[in-house]
């Protein structure tokens, strides 16, 4: 005898259609879900914008002729959009015996940023140069009494050219300064000032951040390695922008198979 198919077992018995109710919380979800996701897509395509003119910007900034660095006069109006990244240039004399090693990580290892304050000529006020990154070794070296020649040196002017830097906040990536031991993580422009003794007023709020000179070495165990300021800016803006419509878009078709699996559950009950 033939068998017979149950029609009534449960895997086989179709579903009722979703409540009035539910469709509708379904829909104000989905609506909420597309709405807020087209927006960040919209917002990483105005960031897209932003990013792509700061690049350009900055580039034609850092590759321009030098221009004398903002004197006192031009200070308080400085600010990142206006002055961020300038190539500039400034005379004057050095004074070692107050530079501030600040810790960083370069191409060329993990050491100090060497920050020394240039005392501008005609009392222009002082202007922190970073010099360059140098090794742990250098700092030994200096300790060990080889500064001597800088201080001989220290009545030279000297001329720098380089690129204008905003000064930073008084904290690195998960550490603050502590001016009282002497240990630095960001270029923080007051704290350094009054550390080393320096008149708040007479203090530019930007440094400068010096080119390599021509043929100079590049040993950071002996002499800071300038010019490696780096002049890229991640920009994934593009790609956020098309994750968020991709899941806006996905928004749609989920519920487009909603609508469509109802229509064919109340026409089969029809």
């Amino acid at each position: 005898m033939a068998a017979i198919k149950d029609s009534s077992l449960p895997g086989d018995t179709p579903r009722n259609p979703r409540k009035a109710t539910t469709l509708v919380i379904l829909g104000v979800i989905a609506v909420a879900l597309f709405a807020g996701l087209c927006a960040l897509g919209t917002w990483q395509v105005h960031r897209l914008a932003w990013k792509q003119g700061l690049i350009a910007q900055v580039d034609q900034r850092a590759h321009a002729a030098p221009t004398p660095a903002p004197t006192r006069a031009d200070w308080a109006a400085l600010n990142s959009d206006n002055a961020e990244y300038r190539r500039v240039s400034a005379s004057g004399v050095y004074q070692y015996d107050r530079q501030t090693l600040v810790q960083a990580a370069t191409e060329l290892g993990s050491g100090y940023w060497v920050m020394t304050p240039l005392q501008l000529a005609d009392g222009g006020g002082t202007v922190l140069v970073n010099r360059g990154f140098v090794l742990p070794e250098w700092r030994k070296s200096q300790a060990a009494g080889q500064a001597q020649a800088q201080a001989e040196a220290a009545a030279a002017p000297v001329q720098v050219t380089g690129l204008l830097r905003m000064g930073e906040p008084g904290s690195g990536f998960l550490r603050n300064n502590d001016p009282a031991s002497n240990l630095w993580y960001s270029r923080d422009l007051p704290a350094i000032a009054a550390a080393r003794g320096l008149t708040a007023s007479d203090v530019a709020p930007y440094f400068i951040d010096a080119d390599a000179a021509p043929g100079a070495a590049r040993d950071p165990a002996k002499a800071p390695v300038a010019g490696l300021t780096v002049l890229t800016f991640p920009n994934n803006h593009l790609v956020y922008a098309i994750t968020w419509y991709a899941l806006a878009a996905m928004i749609i078709v989920g519920a487009a198979i909603v609508v469509r699996e109802e229509r064919r559950l109340r026409g089969r009950r029809g």
